[in-house]
């Protein structure tokens, strides 16, 4: 066929999870109560870690970075998804759908690269504590910062260049609830089997290299803590357990993605809902459930919060609140 005779695709259409009305109205109302609490989850994260000055360090900086890139994965396909399910319009534009992709790839790499920095401050936690501040300093946090974001925005630009010079002539429907590479490629109206096989081997090879990466330096700290003191071990696989778990859940869906040969669109759809509704809410509360400091630094800014809200009488104000007020704040009451 001639290139003149294409007719060039200007929006896509969303089959979405399910055509069945009532399974959709089901579907609304767990998605906007899931990401309600993805929002309330990893923003108390984030602000509790931002005005608690004693959490102002590098494991908890890393974790607060974590929430903000959870919180903007979610933001920046559910809101769509609750929206196409009300309103049953469910397109977007071709541009819009390249933006996603270019952002969504975008923070998935920074958010393998920030995973790794948590495992290095782990690392220097327990095998090199008197050396800790010295090497986890401010510097270097914003070093791993700055390098997870690069990484991954030249992953984005990465994959997006396979994709630049393909033509778009129809069919325009995305089997998905949102804008997948894979699956986005397969519209292209030419032979796409090579250029599938370059994405997901990009995307396989950083999943599966930086998932084994760090299991092999959560087992090497085991190691040299088992080394030195047996009676550690059971401590140090306490704290690391917590950040096992966070990056088998991240990169679980990622691997089985890129890496499954025989990949099927119900398991697909499964494994997005995970990456986008499931593991946002499970990271702050992995986090939050099993650090005693991350609790009372969050009980203390919500008793903050509370009577900033309703300021009264000393003599009323409950207790628990009078504690986590600060002392200026309790010299104007008295």
């Amino acid at each position: 066929m001639n290139k003149q005779n294409y007719s060039e695709v200007s929006e896509l259409v969303f089959l979405g999870l399910s055509s069945y009305r009532p399974m959709q109205h089901l579907l609304l109302a767990f998605s906007a109560m899931f990401y309600v609490t993805i929002v309330l989850g990893n923003l108390m994260v984030v602000l509790t870690v931002t005005f608690d000055p004693h959490l102002h360090t590098p494991m908890y900086f890393l974790l607060a970075n974590l929430s903000f890139i959870d919180l903007c994965l979610s933001t920046l396909t559910v809101p769509k998804m609750i929206s196409d399910l009300s309103s049953g319009h469910r397109t977007i534009s071709f541009q819009g759908c390249i933006m996603q992709i270019f952002v969504l790839h975008a923070l998935g790499g920074s958010e393998m690269v920030l995973l790794i920095a948590m495992a290095l401050d782990r690392y220097v936690a327990i095998c090199k504590p008197l050396h800790y501040l010295t090497i986890m300093s401010p510097r270097m946090c914003i070093l791993l910062l700055s390098g997870a974001w690069a990484v991954g925005l030249i992953h984005s630009v990465a994959q997006l260049a396979f994709v630049v010079h393909l033509l778009f002539c129809g069919p325009n429907e995305i089997d998905s609830f949102y804008c997948d590479l894979p699956r986005f490629i397969k519209l292209a109206c030419t032979d796409t089997y090579t250029l599938e096989f370059m994405v997901a081997a990009n995307s396989g090879f950083i999943s599966m290299g930086t998932f084994l990466l760090l299991i092999i330096s959560y087992v090497f700290i085991l190691l040299s803590v088992w080394k030195c003191s047996s009676a550690g071990l059971s401590k140090a696989f306490s704290t690391l357990s917590t950040h096992i778990t966070v990056v088998v859940l991240f990169f679980g869906p990622c691997i089985f993605v890129y890496v499954w040969p025989f990949p099927t669109v119900l398991v697909d759809k499964f494994l997005a809902i995970l990456d986008f509704m499931i593991i946002p809410i499970l990271n702050p509360a992995i986090y939050t459930l099993r650090n005693k400091d991350m609790k009372m630094a969050m009980k203390g800014l919500s008793c903050q919060l509370l009577n900033l809200r309703k300021i009264r009488p000393i003599t009323s104000v409950n207790r628990c609140c009078i504690v986590c007020i600060p002392t200026t704040l309790r010299q104007m009451f008295i």
